[in-house]
C-alpha cells in the first residue's frame, strides 16, 4: 500500500506491471450511484423532506402565522439542500480520484481525496467474487479474502462490501457494464486466457505499457 502517487507510469498504479502481467480493465464508479449508495443521498432527502413535512405540521397546530411557519420550512429545506449538494461532491470527488484495475493477476484499488492509497488484491488472496447489480445498471463487484489474509477497511472506504467489518472486503463499487466485468474477474481467477475488455477511461495505456509486445 502506498500514498505516493506524484508519478503513476499508468493511471491507477503506482508502478509498470511486472513481465508477463497485463491489464485486462481498468474503470470508475459512477459517482450518482456512488451517491446514493456509499454517502445515502437519498435517505437524507427523504429526512429532510420529513423534516420539513413535520415542521409545518407543528408550525399549523401551533397556530404559527403562514409567513412564519414557511421561513422556518425554508431555512430546513436550505439545510438540506446543502446536505445533499455536500455528499453530491464527496460522491463526485470520491468517483474522480478512484481507478479500478484488473489485471491477470490481481486487482488494484486506487482510491482517495486528501490522501489517495493504493491496494492490491493478488488472486491467491481472493478466496471468492460476487456480484450485485443495481436498478441502475450499475453493480457491485465483491471479492473475499482467504482466511488469515487481512485489509484495513479504513484504508478501503468506499471500496468495500458494508457490514464486513471482521474480514473486510474489498469491492469494486458502483461499476458501469458490472456483467462484464464480472465474467472478465470470474475468467482470470480460473486462469483462464481473458481478452481485455474496451477500455473504460479517457487515457488507454499504450500496449508495450500494458505488457504486450507494441504493434508497429
Amino acid at each position: 500500500m502506498t500514498d505516493d502517487f506524484d508519478f503513476e507510469p499508468i493511471p491507477g498504479l503506482p508502478a509498470i506491471p511486472p513481465q508477463g502481467e497485463r491489464i485486462l480493465w481498468q474503470g470508475k464508479p459512477e459517482w450518482r450511484s456512488l451517491a446514493v449508495r456509499a454517502f445515502h443521498i437519498r435517505k437524507v432527502a427523504i429526512y429532510f423532506a420529513l423534516l420539513v413535512a413535520w415542521c409545518g405540521f407543528a408550525a399549523h397546530a401551533d397556530g404559527m402565522a403562514v409567513a412564519a411557519a414557511s421561513r422556518q420550512m425554508a431555512w430546513i429545506a436550505m439545510l438540506g439542500l446543502a446536505c445533499m449538494a455536500v455528499l453530491a461532491l464527496l460522491a463526485w470527488s470520491y468517483a474522480r480520484s478512484t481507478i479500478y484495475t484488473v489485471t491477470t493477476k490481481r486487482i488494484i484499488i486506487r482510491s482517495g481525496v486528501a490522501l489517495p492509497l493504493t491496494v492490491n488484491v493478488p488472486f491467491s488472496q481472493i478466496e471468492s467474487a460476487a456480484l450485485k447489480v443495481r436498478g441502475d445498471g450499475t453493480g457491485d463487484l465483491p471479492v473475499r479474502i482467504v482466511a488469515g489474509q487481512r485489509i484495513a477497511a479504513l484504508a478501503l472506504w468506499p471500496n468495500w462490501r458494508p457490514w464486513r467489518f471482521s474480514r473486510p472486503e474489498p469491492m469494486l463499487r458502483a461499476i458501469a457494464r458490472p456483467q462484464a466485468v464480472a465474467a472478465l474477474l470470474a475468467g482470470a481467477l480460473r486462469g483462464e486466457a481473458v481478452q481485455p475488455l474496451p477500455a473504460a477511461m479517457t487515457e488507454t495505456p499504450s500496449p508495450a505499457v500494458l505488457g504486450q509486445p507494441a504493434t508497429s
